[in-house]
C-alpha cells in the first residue's frame, strides 16, 4: 500500500508542478481562489473515483452548501435563495475559472441576515410568551419553505424561541412542584415569574450562540464552502483548515503538546473545564476547573497578551506550545482572586483515546477484555505509541493473570490506521493476509501478517455495533474469515470500505505567501476482505446478531450522501484457522441464548420506540398539551427502566500496573470504576464471556509461553 500511495503522491505532485500552481502575489489569485484551484485539481487527479465537475455536480454542491449555511432556515429569505439560484449550474464554471463570486455573495448576505436575526431574537424575547395559545411547531426543516418576508421570518423565530422557552418553563414548573411537596412553606413563584425566567434562559442561550458565531471568521465559512465541494466525491473526503488539521492529528495520535487542560469560551472568557490527568497543569496543581484564563505570556516575551474576547482557537494557539517551553497564565481563580501561574509545557496523552483492559471474573474463571476506542497512531512517526503496541501490551498483561478467554471491544470504534489493524490481527493468527487494498487502475495489494508468532491463541470474541467502522471492520472481517473469532453485535457494522490519506497542501507549492493552506483528507483506495468481499456499504455481518439502541436508526455508510459502491475482487490465499473444536456449535448455542434473553428483547423494544419518537417532528406549543406529551413519553419509557437496572454476575478488576497508578491518580481510579460499573450491566459483554466459556480449543495448539509459536 505504501508503494502505491507513493506513486499516487508523486503523480499528483508532478501534475501540480506542471500546472504551475503558485502563490506569488503578482500572479493574481488570493488564498481562497488558490485553495479552490489546488483542491479541485488534486481531487481530479488523486481521488479513487473522481467525479466530473459539471452542471449536475454544481447543483448538488449548491443544495448542500446553502443547507449547511442555514439548516434551520432562520436566516435566508426566499428572495435570497432565488438570487443564489442563478449560480446553481455555474459553480463548476467558477471552480474551473478560479472564481468565488458565489461564495462572496452568500457570505455577505449571511452576515447581513445574521445581524438582522440578532435584533429579531432580542425583540421577540422582550415580550412574554403565551403558553396557553394552541399552536404548533414543525422541526422537519428539510420540508420547511424559506420565509417570504420579515413577518414570516419573525413568526418562525418566535415559534422556535417559544419552543425553547417552553422546555425551560416546564422544567421550572416541575421543580417548583417538587419543592412544594417536600417543603410546605416553600414560597411559590407565579407563572408570570417562571415564564420570565424561562425567557431569560433562552436569551442566555442565544447570546452564547451568537458569540460563537461572532468568533467565526470569513475563512471558517469558506471552509464550509470548500467541503460542500469535496464531500460530493464521497463522505470521507474532507478539507482541513490548519487548526482543524491540528485537531485531527491530536485525535489520531491521542497526544498534544501543551498544558493539559480543556478550555471553553464563556461570556468572552476562556474557562478551564477539565484538567487532563497526568498533564503539566495536573502535576503543577496550581489551576483548577472553573478558573478563567485572562492573559497569556510566552517565556521570550515581555508583555502578556489578553485573551478576553479572543477567539477560542486563537487563545488555544497561544496557550499550546512545544514540550519544554514555559507559558505564564494570568488566572482568575474560582474564589475571585487573580494569580499568575507558570507552567512548563509537555506532551499530554489523552487517556480516553487509548486501549484499556480489565480482568473479568466469573465464578472461578478469569477472562480478559480489551476496549479499543480507535486505531490510533502518530502520523509523523508510526514507531511511537500506537494501538497495536498498546493492545499487544495489554494482552501480555492479561495473560499474566491466567485468563481463559479474550474479548476485543470495538463498539463505537470509527477506525484509524490501516497498519495497526494488520499488526493487531497478527497477534491472533499465524502469518497470512489480513486485508486487500486496491488503488484505482492497479492490481490489489495484499497486506499480510508476516510474523509466525501468535500472542494469543485462546478463545477470542470481538464485539461490534453499527458505529464500528473502517479499521474495526477490517479486524472483525479478517478474524471472521479465518474463523479465528466469533463476532457478536449488530446485524452489520457501519460499512466504510475506503482508505483515506491526509495530504499536506503546503508541500505541493513552490512558494507560499499566504501562510498555511491546510490539508486534504482524500479517498485514494478501497479495501477488501481476504475472502474478496468489500465491507463498503455492507459492513461486517455478526455471527451472533444482538439488538442495540442503534438497530433501527439510519447511521451507516449507506445512509450517507455520495458513498462509493460495493464491489468484490478475487479472494486472497489464506487458510481457515483450525484451533477450535466446536466453532459453529458455539455460535448456535449463543444464538439460542440470545433469542431467549429478556434483556435483549427489552433493548429491541426500546430501539423501536426510539425510532418511532425520532420520526415525530411536530410539537405543540400549548403548555398543557406539551406537558401531556412529556408525561406520556415518560410513562411509555418507564417500561425500559429495567435496561439500566440490569446486572450481570460478572466482576471486573484493573490490572496490577493500573492499581499502582491509581495510588497517585484518583481521576484514573474514578474513570475505571465508572467503566467497570458500565461493564457489569452490559448484556453483550455477559454473552461474550458465555461464548468464551463454550469455545473449545484444540489443546495441542496451546502454549503457556508469552509468545506462542506454531510449528
Amino acid at each position: 500500500m505504501k508503494k502505491s500511495f507513493l506513486i499516487l503522491m508523486l503523480t499528483v505532485i508532478v501534475s501540480v508542478a506542471s500546472c504551475s500552481f503558485t502563490t506569488k502575489v503578482e500572479d493574481g489569485p488570493d488564498k481562497d481562489k488558490l485553495l479552490i484551484d489546488l483542491i479541485s485539481y488534486v481531487l481530479g487527479k488523486g481521488h479513487y473515483d473522481a467525479k466530473d465537475i459539471n452542471d449536475d455536480f454544481s447543483k448538488e454542491v449548491f443544495s448542500d452548501y446553502v443547507d449547511a449555511l442555514d439548516p434551520l432556515k432562520r436566516y435566508f429569505y426566499q428572495i435570497d435563495i432565488e438570487e443564489f439560484r442563478k449560480f446553481e449550474k455555474l459553480i463548476d464554471d467558477e471552480i474551473r475559472n478560479k472564481e468565488i463570486t458565489f461564495f462572496n455573495l452568500t457570505y455577505t448576505r449571511l452576515q447581513e441576515r445574521m445581524t438582522e436575526a440578532r435584533s429579531l431574537y432580542k425583540e421577540i424575547l422582550d415580550t412574554p410568551f403565551n403558553f396557553q395559545k394552541d399552536e404548533k411547531i414543525s422541526t422537519d426543516y428539510d420540508k420547511l419553505p424559506y420565509a417570504k418576508n420579515k413577518k414570516e421570518m419573525k413568526d418562525r423565530w418566535r415559534k422556535q424561541l417559544k419552543f425553547n422557552a417552553l422546555s425551560s418553563y416546564y422544567d421550572k414548573v416541575e421543580e417548583q412542584l417538587d419543592s412544594v411537596s417536600v417543603n410546605k412553606d416553600y414560597k411559590r413563584k407565579t407563572s408570570v415569574i417562571l415564564e420570565e425566567e424561562a425567557r431569560e434562559i433562552t436569551r442566555g442561550s442565544l447570546k452564547e450562540y451568537f458569540e460563537f458565531a461572532d468568533d467565526l471568521e470569513r475563512k471558517d465559512w469558506f471552509t464550509i464552502y470548500i467541503n460542500s465541494i469535496v464531500e460530493e466525491f464521497d463522505p470521507h473526503t474532507y478539507y482541513f483548515a490548519p487548526q482543524d488539521k491540528d485537531r485531527f492529528d491530536i485525535a489520531m495520535s491521542g497526544k498534544l503538546e501543551g498544558i493539559g487542560a480543556r478550555l471553553q469560551k464563556k461570556n468572552d472568557n476562556v474557562k478551564i473545564i477539565e484538567i487532563i490527568s497526568g498533564g503539566p497543569a495536573w502535576r503543577g496543581n496550581k489551576v483548577e476547573v472553573g478558573d478563567l484564563i485572562m492573559k497569556v505570556k510566552q517565556e521570550d516575551e515581555q508583555e502578556a497578551v489578553s485573551v478576553v474576547g479572543m477567539r477560542l482557537d486563537d487563545a488555544v494557539s497561544l496557550i499550546k506550545g512545544p514540550k519544554g517551553t514555559k507559558v505564564s497564565l494570568t488566572v482568575k481563580k474560582v474564589d475571585g482572586t487573580t494569580e499568575v501561574v507558570e507552567i512548563v509545557r509537555d506532551v499530554v496523552e489523552l487517556e480516553e483515546t487509548y486501549a484499556k483492559s480489565s480482568v473479568v471474573k466469573k465464578d472461578d474463571k478469569a477472562f480478559g477484555i480489551v476496549n479499543l476506542p480507535k486505531f490510533y497512531f502518530n502520523m509523523q512517526d508510526y514507531n511511537q505509541r500506537n494501538a497495536a503496541k498498546d493492545v499487544k501490551q495489554e494482552i501480555v498483561r492479561l495473560k499474566e493473570q491466567d485468563i481463559d478467554g479474550l474479548v476485543i471491544d470495538l463498539r463505537n470504534n470509527g477506525g484509524g490506521s490501516l497498519q495497526t489493524v494488520v499488526d493487531i490481527a497478527g497477534l491472533f493468527i499465524e502469518k497470512g493476509p489480513i486485508v486487500q487494498v486496491r488503488t484505482k487502475g492497479e492490481a490489489p495489494e495484499v497486506l499480510s501478517d508476516k510474523d509466525r508468532n501468535i500472542l494469543w491463541d485462546g478463545p477470542l470474541v470481538i464485539l461490534v455495533n453499527e458505529l464500528s467502522a473502517s479499521a474495526s471492520e477490517i479486524l472483525a472481517a479478517a478474524m471472521q474469515d479465518y474463523k479465528r473469532a466469533i463476532i457478536i453485535g449488530s446485524k452489520q457494522t457501519y460499512g466504510k470500505g475506503t482508505v483515506q490519506n491526509v495530504m499536506d497542501l503546503n508541500r505541493w507549492m513552490r512558494s507560499n505567501d499566504f501562510g498555511d493552506l491546510g490539508a486534504l483528507k482524500l479517498t485514494t483506495q478501497k479495501f477488501y476482505r481476504v475472502n474478496g468481499g468489500s465491507t463498503q456499504l455492507e459492513g461486517v455481518k455478526s455471527d451472533v446478531v444482538v439488538p442495540d439502541r442503534y438497530s433501527y436508526i439510519d447511521i451507516g455508510e449507506k445512509d450517507q450522501e455520495n458513498p462509493l459502491p460495493w464491489d468484490k475482487i478475487p479472494a486472497a490465499d489464506y487458510s481457515v484457522w483450525d484451533g477450535y473444536i466446536d466453532f459453529d456449535q458455539t455460535i448456535t448455542n449463543s444464538k439460542a441464548r440470545m433469542a431467549q434473553n429478556d434483556q435483549l428483547k427489552l433493548i429491541e423494544e426500546n430501539a423501536k420506540w426510539v425510532r418511532q419518537k425520532r420520526d415525530i417532528n411536530v410539537y405543540s406549543l400549548q403548555f398543557d398539551k406539551y406537558k401531556a406529551n412529556i408525561e406520556l413519553n415518560q410513562k411509555q419509557a418507564e417500561r425500559f427502566d429495567a435496561i439500566e437496572d440490569y446486572k450481570t454476575n460478572l466482576s471486573f478488576e484493573s490490572l496490577p500496573y493500573e492499581r499502582e497508578l491509581m495510588k497517585k491518580d484518583s481521576i484514573l481510579e474514578e474513570k475505571r470504576e465508572r467503566w467497570h460499573e458500565t461493564l457489569s450491566k452490559d448484556v453483550y459483554v455477559e454473552e461474550a464471556i458465555s461464548v468464551l466459556e463454550d469455545m473449545k480449543i484444540n489443546n495441542i495448539r496451546r502454549s503457556k509461553n508469552p509468545l506462542t509459536l506454531k510449528n
